[in-house]
């Protein structure tokens, strides 16, 4: 009896500890990661390769002008109304170089308002009449002629007001240091030459960038005059474009170191109307710049320019008669001193004529007279440009070999 309460005994101690013994607990399975949705790239925006951009220059705005640097508000108002009217979008400088970057599109047909030198005049009367239209634009500063400056005089901006106009969304650029022509060396080596350049180009947009604290990255040369060396130094100074006043319209792959502008003056009214007549015809044709027919320049543009020192002997001659109005295509006549009448070649079309040089010129200036007969008169054009000297000879070719 004894025993049987033993095992008994036994078996519920055993049973009691069965009952307090943790459970067995599952490992539960891990939670699987999130797979990451991998971020879409965006989609590149297709750039217009075709566009084509009209680039306009004005100076001073006011009443009665008296020299063709002015024009009138009124008549400023209804060129920038025509634009409108024209379904010419009006863009900024930024957009243009993002365009030329491929960085953005712009529409088809574009336009870019840039106002030189810093007259009072732009911020007092151009800039209402562009706010009127909510047209971007661009102030060419030369930085001598800000008030205080070397150069500066009753009718300049002062650095407050480029200031506010900077607040306000408008661009600001480089008009070079003192507007003096870039292609006149004036005696000058060649070292002498290129470190005046330096100050010029990049001691401008140094004083633009320090006293507004802005980039600049576009020069307009002062009378669109420009060389080789010009151009090398305008790059090294850190510009992206450079421009010219050789009016047509732009195209995506123009030279950042030419593009030229149309120069709007009292002088020449139908300059701008031409400008529009010009943009359409490139539309309409396709054109894309390299390697096309250039579209008719109406401003007396000339290459080599005025007063130009190039270094290619035998240089090719073009002008643009545009100027002319409607010519005689027949009567067209181009004459090099020295050499008298040549074969150029007049395109009706592009107004322009073309001579290429077969001979060369070394060490002496070139005059270039040009006539035509327009509503039955004579009409006349003539300008100069100098040719570097023969290269030296070298010790092979004077032994002979």
């Amino acid at each position: 009896m004894y025993r049987v309460f033993l095992l008994i005994s036994v078996g519920l101690f055993t049973l009691v500890g069965c009952g307090k013994s943790k459970p067995e607990v599952a490992t539960p399975e891990p939670t699987p990661l999130a797979t990451p949705v991998p971020t879409p790239e965006p989609t590149p925006v297709p750039v217009d390769l075709n566009a084509k951009v009209l680039a306009f220059c004005y100076h001073r705005f006011e009443e009665n002008p008296k020299n063709s640097l002015a024009i009138s508000p009124k008549d400023f108002e209804a060129q920038m109304q025509a634009l409108k009217d024209a379904d010419i979008t009006v863009i900024s400088m930024a957009d243009f170089l993002a365009w030329r970057r491929g960085e953005k599109t712009i529409p088809a047909q574009s336009a870019l308002i840039t106002i030189d030198d810093g007259y009072l005049s732009g911020y007092e009367v151009a800039w209402p009449i562009l706010q009127k239209f909510d047209y971007p634009f661009t102030m060419f500063i030369y930085t001598d002629y800000v008030k205080g400056g070397a150069r500066s005089g009753g009718r300049s901006m002062t650095w407050g007001q480029l200031g506010q106009m900077r607040d306000a969304g408008v661009d600001i650029q480089s008009h070079t240091l003192s507007h003096t022509g870039l292609n006149a060396r004036k005696g000058r080596s060649e070292a002498e030459y290129r470190e005046w350049l330096q100050t010029e180009l990049a001691d401008s947009k140094q004083a633009l960038e320090d006293n507004l604290g802005i980039r600049v990255a576009a020069l307009a040369y002062p009378y669109g005059l420009h060389n080789e060396v010009v151009r090398e130094v305008a790059a090294e100074s850190g510009y992206e474009v450079s421009f010219t006043v050789y009016g047509q319209p732009i195209p995506h792959d123009a030279d950042a170191m030419m593009v030229g502008r149309y120069a709007i003056e009292s002088t020449k009214p139908k300059v701008f109307d031409a400008a529009l007549v010009a943009l359409q015809k490139s539309a309409s044709s396709g054109m894309s710049g390299a390697g096309s027919a250039m579209p008719a320049s109406v401003t007396m543009v000339t290459q080599p320019m005025d007063g130009e020192t190039i270094t290619n002997p035998s240089p090719e001659i073009k002008v643009n008669l545009a100027a002319f109005g409607e010519i005689d295509p027949k009567s067209v006549t181009m004459r090099l001193s020295g050499v008298g009448v040549v074969p150029a070649i007049y395109d009706s079309e592009t107004k322009l004529l073309t001579y290429q040089a077969t001979q060369k010129f070394y060490a002496r200036q070139v005059t270039v007279i040009v006539s035509a007969e327009a509503g039955g008169r004579k009409v006349e054009t003539r300008w100069s440009f100098n040719v570097g000297p023969a290269p030296a000879a070298s010790p092979e070719a004077d032994s002979g070999t």
